[in-house]
């Protein structure tokens, strides 16, 4: 919560700089933001690299079918929730943002920084993910442990990287990015946009939890009020921690206060913690159309050309990670090479996802649950199959 508290105050501090403070100052904030933009997109695509071939070459092995099907159902909530998540986004931002004009510009200058430094990525987007899902399969089909813990230091140091020096700087980034926005005069509809899809992904993220829950309890004939009742300490775990792992502990005592037996919430909710991410896969595609919808030389895609976005969403983000804003962060990549995002939509997507962060991870967390739900039922009747045989 203190980072969501630092965003906030970097959002004001940005504003008051861009609207009050001499052209100089905001310069300095603008030299800023351009220069960390340039080492932020220097990381993404050796995170994708690192953390997706981590996640792929760290999946278990065993368990079989029910690997499978806890796998397959949790991209399939994850995707269909993206989809969802667009469909109401795509209708109800366009609606409220409607008649708003943007206000005249302040000044006819625009701002330019006063240093600019190019850091060219050592690899494209596209490029990092074919190769880290090459490695990633490649390694678990060889058992190849040496370049395994090689992938695996890697993240390791991404990740302090990010812990380190991004995450942190990540206010300042933001302050600069609303410092050129209120300098241009259209900061105002910018934060009515951003109050709009925060509330309308909080709302998706219950619908959703609500009907992975509805589900589970057809399955497994409890209901769907309790099962998602008996959730609810690690929802509220989750809104505090911002991370599904450190949330896995809480996560098992609520799947099996539902009755979910103990080998099998031991199996899914680890695996579900980092390949099932519903809530932010909602977040993101709302957040999506929102900066679409703010820009406009970014238009609004039809849902067919904007399902390849959120199928690739549901697997860039495996093992996303386990720190706040992970999960947008390894998204940056799809949104600049597949819907052309350029640096200022990009920070407008970090600030809204990091807004809401926790309560993204809380949906995922309790959707977790649900799978949970789902997979014990499946257990039991592929057991009573194995006996009849």
């Amino acid at each position: 919560m203190k980072l969501i508290l630092k965003l906030i105050a970097g959002i004001v501090f940005g504003i008051l700089l861009g609207l009050f403070a001499p052209e100089w100052m905001t310069r300095i904030l603008l030299t800023f933001k351009v220069l960390f933009g340039e080492l932020l997109f220097f990381t993404i695509p050796l995170l994708i690299l690192f953390f997706i071939t981590s996640g792929i070459a760290g999946l278990p092995r065993e368990s079989g079918r029910l690997l499978g099907r806890t796998l397959g159902t949790a991209y399939l909530s994850t995707i269909v929730a993206g989809v969802l998540a667009f469909l109401v986004a795509a209708v109800v931002v366009p609606m409220l943002s409607a008649g708003v004009p943007a206000p005249p510009p302040q000044n006819g200058a625009v701002l330019e920084p006063f240093v600019e430094l190019e850091i060219p990525p050592l690899l494209g987007i596209m490029t990092a993910l074919a190769t880290a899902f090459i490695f990633g399969l490649g390694i678990t089909a060889t058992d190849a442990h040496q370049l395994k813990g090689l992938f695996d230091q890697g993240r390791d140091v991404i990740s302090k990287l990010l812990v380190v020096v991004i995450i942190p700087l990540l206010p300042f980034y933001i302050a600069g990015v609303f410092a050129e926005l209120a300098a241009s005069g259209t900061v105002f509809e910018t934060l009515r946009t951003f109050g709009v899809v925060l509330v309308l992904a909080i709302a998706l993220h219950w619908v959703w939890i609500s009907v992975l829950f509805t589900i589970a309890g057809l399955r497994a004939g409890k209901s769907p009020v309790t099962l998602i009742r008996n959730m609810l300490p690690a929802y509220f775990t989750a809104l505090g921690t911002m991370s599904s792992a450190a949330t896995i502990p809480v996560t098992l005592q609520s799947t099996r206060n539902n009755g979910v037996r103990r080998e099998i919430s031991s199996f899914t909710v680890p695996l579900c913690a980092t390949t099932h991410l519903a809530g932010s896969t909602i977040t993101i595609v709302a957040c999506t159309v929102a900066v679409m919808v703010l820009h406009d030389a970014l238009a609004v895609p039809s849902l067919w050309d904007m399902l390849p976005f959120i199928f690739m969403l549901g697997i860039v983000m495996l093992a996303a990670p386990g720190v706040p804003g992970g999960a947008v962060m390894s998204a940056i990549a799809l949104l600049t090479s597949m819907l052309g995002f350029g640096e200022t939509a990009v920070a407008l997507m970090i600030a809204l996802y990091m807004a809401q962060d926790s309560f993204g991870t809380a949906c995922n967390v309790t959707g977790d649950g649900a799978i949970a739900v789902m997979i014990d039922e499946a257990a039991g009747e592929q057991a009573s199959e194995a006996k009849s045989t």
